[in-house]
């Protein structure tokens, strides 16, 4: 597992030295906004993916931590409490994107190549002999993982604008970069973690111990990580327009 955990880690330093995420704080205001207003379709792309991850895994211990996730975007089932995406969204005003720029913005084509890519993965996932895995494996490093590390990137530039007195005043960004983040190794993870990453890589580890071959769980991080690579590429013009 300790080599597994040295080639993940190596994989969310790279993710993190992306030219956009490690310039974030210099992007004009504009081209932030236009970041985090095509960051919400993917993000609105998270329920469905873990939904049609469900639908293939047969592991009833992965199937319990997938469904528990997905359960906390809606947390409350009377409709009193915002779900997660509303959340985004009043981070969002907070940060100053009006009502008009959230109503008139569309995905691009890296957008949606983004969104498709991750279903065609999760479809892709499923067809083999080891789905349980190869799915956990996914749903982990795409959709917790690497979420926190963007996340935590993306607060490097929010935080002068979501604290105030003090107060951290995020409903979405923050949180997420926390309860998302791998906080254990995967040598060491146990069921008393608690970040949503921990808590799959529990099943993640025991699913692992099973395989002669840990080749599958790099290739798939590996494609993981060229999803968000490839959606975030298409915000380099807007380095060269200030000159990074």
């Amino acid at each position: 597992m300790r080599d597994l955990d040295e080639f993940e880690d190596t994989l969310i330093e790279r993710f993190k030295e992306h030219p956009v995420l490690a310039n974030i704080t210099r992007l004009p205001d504009e081209d932030f906004a236009a970041v985090l207003l095509q960051r919400r379709f993917v993000s609105l792309a998270f329920t469905p993916s873990y939904d049609l991850a469900i639908d293939l895994l047969s592991d009833e211990a992965g199937l319990r931590i997938a469904r528990i996730i997905l359960r906390e975007e809606y947390p409350d089932s009377h409709g009193h409490t915002r779900s997660h995406r509303e959340d985004m969204t009043e981070d969002l005003r907070r940060l100053g994107v009006s009502r008009a720029a959230l109503v008139g913005t569309r995905p691009t084509a890296a957008t949606k190549r983004a969104i498709n890519d991750t279903l065609e993965l999760i479809a892709d996932a499923g067809g083999h002999d080891n789905a349980d895995l190869r799915l956990l494996t996914i749903l982990r490093f795409w959709g917790e993982v690497l979420v926190s590390v963007e996340y935590g990137r993306l607060w490097e530039r929010m935080e002068p604008l979501l604290t105030r007195d003090g107060e951290n005043r995020s409903r979405f960004y923050y949180p997420h970069h926390v309860h998302d983040a791998k906080t254990h190794s995967l040598a060491t993870v146990s069921c008393l973690s608690g970040t949503h990453s921990d808590r799959l890589a529990t099943r993640v580890t025991e699913l692992l111990a099973r395989e002669e071959s840990t080749d599958c769980f790099k290739e798939l991080e590996e494609r993981a990580l060229q999803l968000k690579v490839s959606f975030y590429d298409q915000f380099l013009p807007a380095l060269d327009r200030v000159g990074v």
